[in-house]
């Protein structure tokens, strides 16, 4: 198994506030994660999880994520970029 860094996006309607994105990095914590998005009308987190490869690594790091914001007051809206990256690859090369 490898350590892969994957970040993802959630777009919505309205402008996150910086709370809610504490919310999520505190969420996101425990699993390296950190989180972004105040004041856009998106959210998202980095957060590194372990697979065999990037596929498999999307599916986790997608399941986390959706529990992470579950955890918090954010709403639920649809991830629309998923961009995973091994621990020796080139960001620029990253697997979407």
């Amino acid at each position: 198994m490898s350590r892969w860094s994957v970040s993802l996006r959630a777009d919505g309607d309205r402008e996150v506030s910086r709370e809610e994105i504490v919310e999520l990095a505190d969420a996101v914590a425990s699993l390296g994660g950190v989180a972004a998005g105040i004041g856009t009308p998106s959210y998202g987190a980095e957060i590194v999880v372990s697979a065999d490869h990037p596929a498999e690594a999307a599916q986790v790091a997608r399941a986390a994520f959706d529990r992470a914001v579950a955890g918090t007051g954010l709403p639920v809206w649809p991830v629309a970029d998923v961009r995973v990256v091994g621990a020796d690859d080139d960001p620029d090369d990253a697997w979407s």
